[in-house]
């Protein structure tokens, strides 16, 4: 049965996401090897805030802000269960750390804080093109001078329908997902067909520009899982 909530697998499955993590069939590892170089890149970080938009359990940042930390992180999440373990697995952080339960839209558009760097992995695609367009708009009102949107997400090729896109990565899913229980890769491959809306990616610039951010640099890209770095300076794109 079809839930009305696009965010219900990860609060009342959130053991399932976190398996298909865990086997790295999105290819988190590599993701998060190039986010962490990207953190590391960055100057002062240890004076930035950060804010976390759908984190989860912080289980792939939580190392690389070990090495690169900054005064404030914040991390929201729908998921209660995650946020309990993101405690555990941020602990050691020398900066201040909050955890707070939200939807990541209403928490960056009534955030009062001015952050160096909004990351989000794998969440923006679930919102409708209205939604995103509000994404975007509230990060540039939030966004310093010099800040960064650290974006992973899927996807769609130029061109390419949602419909092609998904028949793509249901495929995908089933013919390689191997270790994941067929009930639960049904679930996984159901919330897909319902809730994934990816953008190509000169959308998600065009959205961006509108926004005041006038550089996208493609960091990495494994199959339809990318890394975008947004920023205001267009001599930072590429």
């Amino acid at each position: 049965m079809t839930s009305a909530d696009p965010t219900a697998i990860f609060k009342d499955s959130w053991s399932l996401y976190d398996l298909i993590t865990e086997y790295n069939y999105m290819s988190h590892q590599e993701i998060y090897a190039g986010v962490d170089q990207l953190l590391r890149s960055r100057n002062s970080l240890e004076n930035a805030c950060l804010l976390d938009l759908g984190c989860g359990n912080a289980r792939y940042l939580a190392p690389c802000l070990k090495r690169s930390s900054p005064a404030l992180y914040q991390g929201v999440d729908l998921s209660e269960d995650a946020l309990v373990e993101a405690r555990a697995y941020l602990t050691g952080l020398p900066g201040q750390v909050i955890l707070t339960h939200a939807n990541l839209l209403d928490a960056i558009e009534s955030t009062d804080k001015v952050w160096d760097v909004i990351f989000t992995s794998f969440t923006i695609h679930h919102l409708t093109l209205d939604a995103k367009k509000r994404f975007f708009q509230a990060v540039g009102n939030c966004l310093s001078q010099d800040g960064w949107l650290i974006l992973v997400d899927v996807v769609r090729d130029e061109g390419q329908s949602r419909e092609s896109y998904l028949d793509g990565y249901l495929n995908f899913m089933r013919e390689g997902w191997t270790r994941v229980p067929h009930d639960q890769l049904e679930e996984a491959c159901t919330h897909v067909h319902d809730w994934d809306y990816p953008e190509p990616l000169s959308s998600l610039q065009e959205m961006a520009i509108s926004s005041g951010l006038k550089s996208c640099r493609l960091i990495s890209r494994y199959a339809q899982h990318h890394t975008l770095l947004f920023s205001r300076s267009p001599a930072e794109g590429v």
